[in-house]
């Protein structure tokens, strides 16, 4: 099979160790290899600094910040073994997805130090540590807590430059998910003076040679474009950044459900589809 063979650099959240995912670790995997993957890239969340940042559900599972920490390590610990089980079929990266709010970038060091995963999705989901994604409430009061739904964006800009120059992810995960609940999304993100933020975010991303996540999560909800947004893929196009595809898969049929859009999407902007790996492999 020749490129563009269907790839994930931000997948594999599962039931297993996320809450709001089903299947299996090990039944994400298989349909990986069903679907023809070369390679994915695994990358459950890391756990929460303290009880304050749990999720509802969370709560609901009777789950605590303790007990996160401790499932995050059997994470890890199976992505190892169905690593090795599975390497003759496809190519596993064991990673985590990190978060941005107040004590979550030092506990991510922490997490990369004590576990030496293969490499991170670096992802923000908390503005003011308010979770703006989870739903319209709380995006809400994340747009409040900024004045505007113009700062909040503006303030998720700065922020995410802060956490790339800080942690330097080797995959930028959705750039663009802070339009998740905002139906004037398109005309916000050219808006002069966020447009300039953005812009100033794919430099550094170019500056420091990472990936960005061509993210299809927004395609599974029934939404028209994928995370990044038509003006940032082209702009990321144009300044030769590595885009690969993310399914960001919640579930076993999330998996390959849209990687074909994507890829003629990605082509149609001008985006090599030589898939860039997220380990650097000799």
């Amino acid at each position: 099979m020749s490129p563009p063979y269907p790839v994930s650099v931000h997948g594999g959240h599962s039931g297993q160790f996320c809450n709001h995912a089903k299947n299996t670790l090990e039944e994400m995997i298989i349909a990986y290899v069903d679907h023809g993957y070369r390679w994915v890239g695994i990358t459950e969340h890391m756990p929460p600094v303290s009880d304050h940042f749990l999720y509802s559900d969370e709560i609901e599972a009777g789950l605590n910040a303790k007990t996160l920490q401790k499932r995050f390590g059997d994470y890890i610990s199976v992505g190892r073994e169905l690593q090795s089980k599975y390497e003759k079929y496809i190519r596993i990266y064991v990673g985590f997805e990190t978060e941005d709010y107040t004590g979550s970038l030092d506990l991510a060091k922490k997490m990369i130090k004590k576990y030496s995963p293969d490499y991170v999705v670096g992802s923000i989901h908390h503005v003011n540590d308010i979770p703006f994604d989870y739903n319209k409430n709380f995006y809400r009061q994340a747009a409040q807590s900024c004045g505007s739904a113009d700062g909040l964006y503006a303030t998720y800009f700065d922020q995410q430059y802060k956490m790339i120059g800080n942690l330097r992810p080797k995959v930028v995960g959705h750039m663009d998910i802070i339009r998740i609940h905002d139906p004037d999304y398109r005309n916000r993100l050219v808006k002069p003076d966020i447009w300039k933020k953005i812009v100033r975010n794919l430099a550094l991303i170019k500056e420091l040679d990472l990936i960005l996540d061509f993210n299809l999560r927004p395609l599974s909800r029934g939404e028209k474009e994928p995370y990044l947004s038509a003006p940032i893929l082209t702009k990321a196009c144009k300044m030769g950044i590595d885009i690969v595809p993310g399914d960001d898969s919640h579930k076993v049929a999330d998996i390959d459900a849209h990687m074909h859009r994507a890829i003629d999407c990605l082509r149609a902007a001008g985006g090599k589809t030589n898939w860039r790996k997220p380990v650097d492999e000799r």
